[in-house]
């Protein structure tokens, strides 16, 4: 496995990304344009509505696990930060750049994460801003 770093850490699944994701938008389009073509209506309407169900399923089986996976990131991170200073995170700190901070190492973690909420740094800011990166190979 290639070490990680701030160009390659997002994980892509294939099977979800590309190809389930491709059938499930061209469902959702056959369903429509079959809406507007179908002398059978109701059969028409029954497909469009199973394909946006699809679609709605799709986008929830991917938000519901990272925002559960989001708050044990918070949760670790601000034990972490509570350990290196005894002090709980700032509250300015949004969830996203919680979820960014756990890239950098104790070293520089302290003085980022005040950073981060004194600024109001971006998450994609604060991945940029770690020197030596910490690898996170759980994300889903």
């Amino acid at each position: 496995m290639n070490t990680q770093n701030v160009k390659n850490h997002a994980r892509m699944h294939p099977i979800y990304h590309y190809v389930l994701s491709l059938l499930v938008i061209v469902g959702l389009i056959a369903s429509i344009v079959n809406l507007f073509r179908s002398e059978d209506t109701l059969s028409a309407v029954i497909l469009v509505v199973m394909a946006l169900a699809m679609a709605i399923t799709f986008a929830l089986v991917r938000v519901y696990p990272l925002k559960a996976q989001d708050r044990a990131i918070r949760a670790e991170e601000n034990l972490r930060y509570y350990v290196l200073t005894g002090k709980l995170f700032d509250s300015r700190l949004t969830p996203g750049q919680i979820v960014a901070l756990r890239f950098a190492p104790d070293e520089e973690f302290p003085a980022l994460a005040e950073r981060a909420a004194a600024e109001g740094l971006k998450s994609k800011e604060i991945k940029q801003a770690i020197v030596n990166w910490k690898a996170d190979y759980y994300r889903i």
